[in-house]
């Protein structure tokens, strides 16, 4: 199944989470395709903390929609990921934004990511990857999303993760 993943980081060294991130999810049957630039984005929500560094990932997977979301939730538990305020500071936060062309609803997950069009943080690295890629709900592009997106949050381009790596 074709998959976009959200990744996100903005304590201590955070490519460096950003990359054992995506190494942790290929080590558990996820297939990394592509990953987007890097951005350095605003916090949003609770403003009192660093600013992220986010990125975009497409990949394939045979696993269920329920299994990547256990497995990205292990991957964020390797990276000393803790829960303690909600939208707070945090060394790794991996969202599922599209498994495929499917729309998932269950008591344990929602895809696509139901606030996903309305951060910028989010849709600019996937439009860098996927511009023409089709929002199962809207029927929009990733494109003519972030072109909508009400967001104005700052998102500056930071790199490459090959630079980090």
């Amino acid at each position: 199944m074709r998959i976009f993943l959200a990744l996100g980081s903005n304590l201590e060294k955070r490519e460096g989470y950003l990359q054992s991130g995506i190494r942790g999810l290929a080590n558990l049957g996820i297939d990394i395709v592509r990953c987007a630039s890097l951005y350095s984005t605003e916090p949003r929500d609770v403003l009192d903390q660093p600013r992220f560094i986010n990125t975009a990932v497409e990949a394939a997977t045979v696993l269920s929609p329920d299994e990547l979301l256990s497995a990205c939730l292990e991957v964020e538990k390797e990276n000393q990921r803790t829960r303690h305020a909600t939208k707070g500071p945090r060394t790794l936060d991996i969202d599922i934004i599209f498994y495929g062309n499917q729309i998932v609803q269950t008591g344990r997950l929602i895809i696509p990511h139901p606030r996903f069009a309305a951060r910028r943080f989010v849709l600019v690295p996937l439009a860098e990857i996927a511009p023409q890629f089709i929002d199962p709900v809207s029927g929009k592009t990733i494109a003519t999303l972030l072109e909508r997106c009400p967001d104005r949050g700052d998102v500056r381009l930071a790199g490459t993760l090959q630079q980090f790596s």
